[in-house]
């Protein structure tokens, strides 16, 4: 019985959907993020990509309709930082590839871990998700502010395992995916970023200091430039000894050429102004992520034209690093200049949240339109994918959901789902538990106990 379920699952995670085809979406609202909402409208879907939008727009022939029957056209939902992929089951060490041990610091990529098959990638699609940075994290060292989930498992339930030697500094190597049903390989690029943690889990990993973080952090970019710059002469073992491996070094030269952001989790107030200082001083991109604590400094990070990633539930003092830690922080960040994303619980089982906490950060002052785009266009530019997606302007990738409601409202649903004009299927593990039990024979017992 397991064994027939856990086949069903995996045929639902790689079910093929219809190849793309001409559609044409009628009697819809359209948030095309980009410009100003159309009270009724039509988007019109040709060969996976977004062929017309507008008010007047004509159905072409041959056009398969889709009657939203006033509900609300959107891009597809972006999750700004995830494990989804790259994590399964929680509590079970063997299913999560979401970070290393001390092998690999800056060098792990979480690309090579991406499973098309999750079973979380259909429910994803069914909150209206059609693509996720996948993030990883530091392994062994337990979670800050910035990294808590909502089951309670924190990063020492990674796969990888700490042992001897010193903790890595850096989590790895971020990739990004779109959740299209079928497709052998989902990840659409890697190693975007670098993630690396300041703060309580920060400290921990370097043995319980944020000075002594930071400073081997620092060590660390200036050996990536001193091996970029004399790499034949490391490679015939002329240079002085680096704190990295030859991998982790390769993987953080495109950071200090400016190429490749680190991603920051970072929560107090005054690890926000150091991982400010460190990109000014070192002359790097970075990305906040947490940043619980970012109303305070609000106009410095908008100085520094830093974006931010942010959990709007996160609001309770629940840690030191987070004792300032409210409601509103969003839209002060927002209302200050900076550059808002808005994120679900990271863990794979609660991205649905992610449009629920924007709804959240628009209740407490957040501008409509902004919160919107804090779940397509704000993460979809930060990971460098604003050209494809993440907006419903004419030539870009036809990721679209079809709303019954406004999508930031907890009783609103995704009605139908395209991932690149294909419209996506609808079944999921648990709609399969769920027909699976649902009914019973005479006996009284569901078909799997007959």
């Amino acid at each position: 019985m397991i064994r027939s379920l856990l086949l069903a699952s995996a045929a639902c995670a790689l079910a093929l959907p219809a190849a793309a085809e001409t559609v044409a979406i009628v009697n819809a609202r359209i948030e095309p993020v980009s410009s100003a909402a159309i009270p009724a409208g039509t988007l019109v879907i040709k060969d996976g990509k977004i062929a017309a939008v507008g008010a007047n727009v004509a159905v072409p022939a041959g056009a398969r309709v889709v009657d939203a029957k006033g509900g609300v056209v959107t891009p597809g939902l972006v999750a700004a930082a995830s494990n989804l992929g790259a994590s399964e089951v929680s509590g079970v060490r063997e299913t999560r590839d979401d970070g290393t041990g001390n092998a690999l610091s800056a060098a792990f990529d979480i690309a090579y871990a991406i499973n098309p098959a999750s079973t979380f990638i259909p429910l994803a699609r069914d909150g209206g998700i059609t693509s996720s940075a996948v993030t990883p994290v530091l392994s062994g060292v337990g979670g800050g502010a910035s990294e808590h989930a909502d089951d309670g498992v924190v990063e020492e339930m990674t796969a990888g395992k700490v042992g001897s030697g010193d903790p890595p500094l850096f989590g790895g190597q971020a990739a990004f995916i779109r959740l299209k049903a079928g497709a052998p390989d989902i990840v659409e690029a890697s190693k975007l970023a670098v993630a690396v943690s300041l703060g309580e889990s920060g400290a921990r990993a370097v043995g319980g200091s944020r000075g002594a973080d930071l400073v081997l952090i620092r060590s660390a970019l200036e050996d990536a430039r001193a091996f970029a710059a004399r790499r034949a002469a490391y490679e015939q073992g002329a240079t002085r000894d680096f704190g990295l491996s030859r991998l982790d070094l390769q993987a953080l030269v495109p950071v200090v050429q400016g190429k490749t952001p680190l991603l920051i989790r970072v929560s107090r107030a005054a690890d926000i102004r150091q991982a400010l200082k460190l990109a000014a001083d070192e002359k790097i991109r970075v990305i906040l992520e947490g940043v619980e604590e970012g109303w305070i400094v609000a106009p410095e990070i908008a100085k520094a034209g830093v974006p931010v990633i942010v959990d709007p539930q996160a609001d309770l003092p629940e840690s030191f690093e987070a004792l300032g830690a409210r409601l509103d922080n969003a839209a002060r960040l927002h209302a200050a200049g900076v550059t808002v994303a808005i994120n679900g619980a990271r863990d794979f089982n609660n991205l649905r949240q992610e449009r629920l906490n924007a709804g959240l950060a628009v209740a407490n002052g957040l501008p409509y339109a902004a919160g919107l785009a804090a779940v397509t266009l704000v993460p979809a530019r930060i990971w460098g994918q604003d050209g494809k997606i993440g907006s419903l302007d004419v030539g870009k990738v036809a990721d679209v959901v079809v709303w019954n409601g406004d999508p930031l409202e907890t009783t609103s649903w995704p009605l139908n789902v395209f991932v690149g004009g294909v419209e996506q299927p609808k079944d999921s593990r648990q709609t399969q538990l769920r027909d699976r039990y649902a009914k019973s024979d005479d006996s009284g017992y569901p078909p799997a106990y007959r």
